[in-house]
């Protein structure tokens, strides 16, 4: 079972996350920022992940940040060598006024491009500028291409579960095991 734990503790902020790919989708999410868990047990549902986080620090960024450093690299750790994996993912998730497009390639190369943009200050008790930041830290950490698009819609609160949901769908698909080598013309990723 391709499961990991990571600790991350600083000065500034204290982060445990619990990860098991082959889940049930549970999520078990304290933050101290309710739109974040909202959004991290949605991506665990969706997922089918098991995702267990905890984390406590002195501001709203530092926690996002490190939250999203933590879960990519226990992602990163569960998937190990990524041998059989499938590799890539997407989907397209509707939700009410909104269709989102998100695509993934667990291939070792960090980049996240985003054409997602949201009109409020804040979503819920969250600043909406942390939500990029967050899956930027994460495509990094992980070291994996993420792509995300909003195709329709103006509502910003869906325009971020839709984004959680359709990364959720993405990533389970290309964590999902279809054979037994490595997914690369170069042997390794």
């Amino acid at each position: 079972m391709r499961t990991s734990t990571v600790n991350r503790k600083t000065k500034e902020t204290e982060v445990k996350v619990r990860l098991r790919i082959e889940g049930r989708g549970d999520g078990e999410v304290s933050t101290g920022i309710k739109f974040l868990d909202h959004m991290l047990s949605s991506l665990a549902r969706h997922g089918s992940f098991d995702l267990t986080v905890k984390a406590r620090g002195d501001n709203e960024h530092h926690v996002v940040e490190d939250v999203a450093i933590a879960l990519g690299q226990a992602f990163k750790k569960a998937l190990g060598e990524k041998r059989g994996i499938r590799r890539f993912g997407s989907s397209i998730v509707p939700m009410d006024d909104v269709l989102m497009l998100t695509s993934v390639d667990l291939g070792g190369r960090a980049y996240c491009a985003l054409g997602v943009e949201f009109r409020r200050k804040k979503i819920e008790d969250m600043s909406a500028e942390m939500l990029p930041h967050f899956l930027e830290t994460l495509a990094s950490e992980f070291r994996i291409n993420l792509h995300a698009r909003l195709l329709e819609g103006k509502n910003d609160h869906h325009k971020a579960e839709a984004l959680f949901k359709s990364l959720a769908l993405s990533l389970r698909e290309a964590c999902s095991i279809v054979g037994e080598g490595m997914p690369s013309t170069k042997g390794v990723l």
